[in-house]
């Protein structure tokens, strides 16, 4: 679990990042690896105006949950300018294998992250992230925000990004892949938009040992399609590789627009 929450941080971050028309959307997704279902992300995005809201929340499923269960919410809110995210409150709340996890990041400038909460605290085996490698940066959902806004703008998923979430400092980088046909599965099948993604860790690896691989490029790899008709394209599967479990996959499962008064599902 310690290994793949990391994956699944990056699979919410770019589900979070879902673009919309007017309303806010609500979308419904699987992960599955080794070919079980290991997790489900139930996502509520609002990107339309001059500012935006993502929330997403991840729950382990199936027999994953025999190695620990986790149930986390992760939210971010902020303003643009032009088409760049301009973060101003990043949460996230939820337990993994027992423990309670929970950060509070705002900006009280922009690109200037002050971390009020972090549970559990930094181990002191984790490299810390030095103040000027915290400055100018946004979360991940902020990030991927930004990419939908170049999506929409220009058709292409070229953007890059530098991102903090309070433990780790990394570099994203996403590019264009082409246009592929998808067989149908869950709430889609068509044509879609195939975008590279590429994180690079700067600084936040836990121990030396961890230090080779942690800062070799960590790919994945996201497609983008139109399952609601009017609607602007949004990620309908992403595959990222991991260590000990193969290709995560995360599949589409439902989208709807999000009813007066309907939120995604809180925690129990």
């Amino acid at each position: 679990m310690s290994r793949l929450l990391p994956t699944a941080a990056c699979a919410a971050a770019l589900l979070g990042a879902l673009p919309a028309r007017a309303e806010t959307l609500l979308a419904r997704y699987e992960v599955r690896a080794a070919g079980i279902q290991v997790m489900e992300i139930e996502a509520a995005f609002d990107l339309s105006g001059p500012r935006y809201r993502l929330r997403a929340r991840i729950r382990t499923t199936g027999v994953i949950n025999v190695l620990g269960r986790g149930d986390q919410v992760t939210s971010t809110e902020g303003a643009w300018r032009g088409s760049d995210p301009v973060p101003a409150r990043y949460r996230v709340e939820g337990i993994w294998r027992g423990t309670k996890r929970a950060v509070a990041l705002d900006w009280p400038s922009p690109g200037q992250p002050v971390l009020g909460v972090l549970e559990p605290p930094v181990e002191a085996d984790r490299q810390p992230v030095p103040e000027t490698l915290r400055r100018d940066t946004m979360d991940a959902l902020s990030a991927l925000a930004k990419l939908t806004r170049t999506v929409a703008a220009t058709g292409r998923c070229d953007a890059t990004a530098a991102v903090y979430d309070g433990r780790r400092r990394a570099d994203y980088t996403a590019q264009t892949e082409g246009m592929q046909v998808l067989p149908t599965e869950g709430a889609f099948g068509g044509e879609a938009l195939r975008c590279g993604f590429e994180s690079r860790l700067l600084a936040g690896w836990r121990s030396d040992r961890e230090a080779e691989w942690a800062k070799k490029p960590q790919p994945a790899t996201a497609w983008l399609g139109r399952p609601l008709p009017g609607h602007q394209a949004i990620p309908v599967r992403i595959e990222v590789p991991s260590r000990w479990l193969g290709t995560i996959r995360v599949v589409l499962q439902s989208v709807e627009p999000l009813h007066s008064g309907q939120e995604v599902a809180q925690q129990r």
